[in-house]
């Protein structure tokens, strides 16, 4: 029989990180240059809207690199 108090700390971490994950998406529209970016393709015709942020997702890889990077760095 699985240690129940392991699986529900597992849970508990789980969810506070889809928190988490949830008010950072929250707050990423009240930044002003997010998706307005030179590089970030939007094609808008009649009845269609295509938009592609392709700067913006180069940015927030290379931030959140250098976070994780950061984090993992000051662990050791």
């Amino acid at each position: 029989m699985p240690d129940l108090s392991s699986f529900g700390r597992m849970l508990l971490i789980l969810g506070l990180g889809i928190a988490l994950l949830g008010g950072l998406i929250l707050l990423a529209g009240r930044v002003p240059w997010l998706g307005r970016l030179p590089g970030d393709i939007r094609i808008e015709r009649d009845g269609f809207s295509c938009f592609f942020p392709l700067a913006t997702s180069i940015v927030l890889s290379l931030l959140l690199t250098l976070l994780l990077n950061l984090i993992l760095r000051l662990r050791r």
